[in-house]
């Protein structure tokens, strides 16, 4: 469904984390019931809501009339908190910030990530029974390891670079293989920071929705 009348404007918006007394900093985009969560690339390397992949996905969502929030990990950006890798501090922002949008929107939601965000995305969403599928960009197959794939019950849309040495299709497609609903996706010039690929990945990421 393509976007319509909606004007592409982003609003900063809080999110709490309940239980942690602390605040997440995040963008908002309004649009119809339907609505995607995009996670960012690992904290410790500069991974943050304004990354052109997230970007870029949020607006393909947009394209498709998804409302969408980007969040930053605690310790980033005006997020609260320390700076983490930890994939337990990560997915207890992930959680909150998809409790947000889950009470905002009425609709199926989509939950999407980039990288380590991706990883994240997973882990979380598939236990989420409002989300209806997930987008994941490049996740490193070995942050996979740890999710009970074989159980999903979701369409889980995969999108990596033909030049990515981080998210290698070759690895995916075996960390992957005999996964229900899967669906990988390589665009064949990119690498794992997409200097070249984006266009693809919104055509791929609207097609996904």
């Amino acid at each position: 469904m393509a976007q319509s009348t909606r004007v592409w404007k982003e609003q900063m918006i809080t999110i709490p984390v309940v239980g942690e007394d602390r605040v997440l900093e995040a963008v908002w985009q309004a649009g119809g019931p339907r609505g995607a969560l995009v996670a960012p690339p690992h904290p410790l390397y500069g991974g943050s809501f304004e990354h052109p992949v997230c970007n870029e996905l949020a607006f393909a969502f947009y394209q498709e009339g998804l409302a969408s929030i980007r969040f930053n990990w605690r310790g980033v950006g005006a997020s609260q908190g320390q700076v983490t890798g930890d994939p337990a501090a990560a997915a207890s922002d992930y959680a909150a910030a998809l409790a947000h949008l889950a009470e905002t929107l009425d609709g199926p939601l989509i939950a999407a990530g980039y990288s380590f965000g991706a990883a994240v995305a997973l882990r979380v969403a598939l236990a989420e029974p409002r989300v209806a599928a997930l987008v994941l960009v490049a996740p490193p197959p070995s942050l996979l390891d740890p999710v009970p794939l074989e159980a999903a019950a979701k369409p889980i849309h995969v999108i990596t670079g033909g030049q990515d040495r981080l998210a290698s299709s070759t690895e995916l497609r075996e960390r992957l293989r005999g996964v229900p609903g899967v669906h990988l996706s390589e665009i064949a010039d990119a690498d794992h920071f997409f200097a070249r690929g984006l266009p693809a990945l919104v055509d791929l990421a609207r097609a996904a929705v």
